[in-house]
C-alpha cells in the first residue's frame, strides 16, 4: 500500500528511512510504502520555506548533508560573536552564540557578523538595527546632547570621552558605565545659613555660587558630585568671612565678603575640576529684635544728620544776614535804595495820592502808616 506526499513550491521536504535523514526533497509527489498495520519505513516531513528560520530538533545532524547546507544559510558564532540577519533588506534577526539555520529561498538573505571585542557598535542603518525588538537583549546606547560630555568606562577603566551624538555597544562585552557631565554654567544656592558675627549677632545669609565644570574628567575622577562639593566648600567658606567681621563690617562691605569667599571656594575647588564664575551675598536677614534695634540706629542717624542739615542753613542765613547789614552801613546810597524797595513793596496795590514834602522820604511814609495804627 502507498502513501501520496505533495511538496509544494515554497515547501522542502525531510526525507528519513527507519529514523535515519536521507536527504532533502524538493517541490513535487512522493510515493512511499506503507507497512501493515500503519508502520512506515520512509517517512517525508514536509516544512515551509516562508517560515525563514529552520528549528528542527537534529539540525546538528541534517546540517552535515551537503543538500541541506546548500539550501539552509548556517550560522554559527562563539560566545565574543553577534551577527545580524537581513531578510530582502530588512532587518530579521539580531542574533547571540549559537548554532542557527535560515532558508535560503524564496528571498535574499545577508548575514553580518561582529565581534563584541570592539565594543561599539556602528551601522550605516543604526536606527532600524535599534527598532528592531531584540535590540534590547543586544545593545546599550547614549546620547550626548551638545552641552555635555559623557565618560566611559569599562570595567572601571576609562576608555572614551563622548561628545555630542549617538552611541551603541554591545551588552555583555564587559562591565560598561557612563557618567554624564555638564559643560553649562549652573548656580547653586547656599540659603539660611545661620551664622554668627565676630561681636556675636546670629544672623542668616544667604549666597549664591556660579560655576562651570571645565575638565570633566578631573572631576569625576575627584568627587561623586561637583554640584554638592561646591556646596560644602562654599558653607564652610562663608561661616569663616562672616565669623571674622562684625556686624557693621559686613553689612557696611559685603562686596568684601563676596570676593574673599570667592578666592576660599576656587582655590579648592579648581582641584576638582571646576572654576568659579562668581560670588554673591544675595540677603542678610537679621534676628527680629536686632531688626528693630538697627531701625532706631537708622532713626537717629537720619534725625542727627537733619537737624545738622537745618543748623547749617540757619548759620548760613545768619551769616548772610550779618554781611548784608555790614554792607548797607557801609554805603548809605544802597541803604537808601533798598528802603526804596521795601516801600515800593509796602505800597503796591495801594490806590492813594500822597504829597511829601522835603525830608527823610522813608521817615514820612513810616509816619503816615504809624498815625492810624495809633489812632485807633
Amino acid at each position: 500500500m502507498f502513501i501520496t506526499v505533495r511538496i509544494k513550491q515554497h515547501e522542502r521536504g525531510l526525507a528519513f528511512r527507519h529514523g535515519d535523514f536521507q536527504g532533502l526533497r524538493g517541490p513535487g509527489t512522493y510515493r512511499l510504502w506503507e507497512r501493515l498495520l500503519g508502520r512506515r519505513a520512509s517517512v517525508i516531513e514536509v516544512v515551509d520555506t516562508l517560515k525563514t528560520r529552520f528549528d528542527h530538533a537534529l539540525l546538528d545532524v541534517l546540517i552535515r548533508h551537503a543538500d541541506m547546507r546548500e539550501a539552509l544559510e548556517v550560522v554559527e558564532l562563539a560566545d565574543h560573536e553577534r551577527a545580524l540577519v537581513w531578510k530582502d533588506g530588512r532587518l530579521l534577526a539580531v542574533l547571540g552564540p549559537g548554532r542557527y539555520a535560515f532558508w535560503k529561498t524564496p528571498y535574499k538573505l545577508e548575514v553580518e557578523r561582529y565581534d563584541v571585542a570592539t565594543l561599539r557598535f556602528e551601522h550605516k542603518r543604526l536606527d532600524a538595527v535599534l527598532a528592531h525588538p531584540a535590540a534590547r537583549t543586544f545593545f546599550e546606547g547614549i546620547d550626548v546632547d551638545a552641552h555635555e560630555v559623557v565618560l566611559l568606562y569599562v570595567n572601571g577603566r576609562l576608555i572614551e570621552k563622548l561628545r555630542e551624538g549617538r552611541y551603541v555597544f554591545w551588552k555583555n562585552a564587559g562591565r560598561i558605565v557612563w557618567r554624564s557631565v555638564d559643560l553649562r554654567e549652573q548656580m547653586v544656592d547656599v540659603a539660611g545659613q545661620e551664622i554668627m558675627t565676630r561681636d556675636k549677632v546670629t544672623l542668616r545669609v544667604n549666597l549664591v555660587v556660579t560655576f562651570q565644570v571645565i575638565d570633566a574628567e578631573k572631576a569625576a575622577a575627584t568627587v561623586s558630585d561637583p554640584t554638592q562639593a561646591l556646596y560644602r566648600e562654599a558653607q564652610l567658606a562663608l561661616r569663616a568671612a562672616v565669623g571674622t567681621r562684625t556686624l557693621d563690617a559686613l553689612l557696611g562691605d559685603k562686596e568684601a565678603v563676596s570676593g574673599e569667599v570667592r578666592g576660599t571656594i576656587a582655590r579648592r575647588v579648581a582641584e576638582f575640576g571646576v572654576t568659579v564664575r562668581s560670588v554673591g551675598l544675595r540677603d542678610i536677614i537679621l534676628p527680629g529684635e536686632m531688626k528693630a534695634i538697627l531701625n532706631q540706629v537708622i532713626t537717629a542717624e537720619k534725625r542727627a544728620q537733619a537737624n545738622l542739615i537745618k543748623r547749617r542753613e540757619e548759620t548760613a542765613a545768619a551769616r548772610s544776614q550779618a554781611n548784608t547789614a555790614k554792607l548797607l552801613a557801609e554805603n548809605p546810597v544802597l541803604a537808601r535804595m533798598k528802603e526804596l524797595e521795601l516801600l515800593q513793596e509796602v505800597l503796591a496795590g495801594m490806590k492813594a495820592t500822597f504829597v511829601f514834602g522835603s525830608g527823610d522820604i522813608a521817615q514820612q511814609v513810616r509816619s503816615l502808616i504809624r498815625e492810624p495804627a495809633e489812632s485807633g
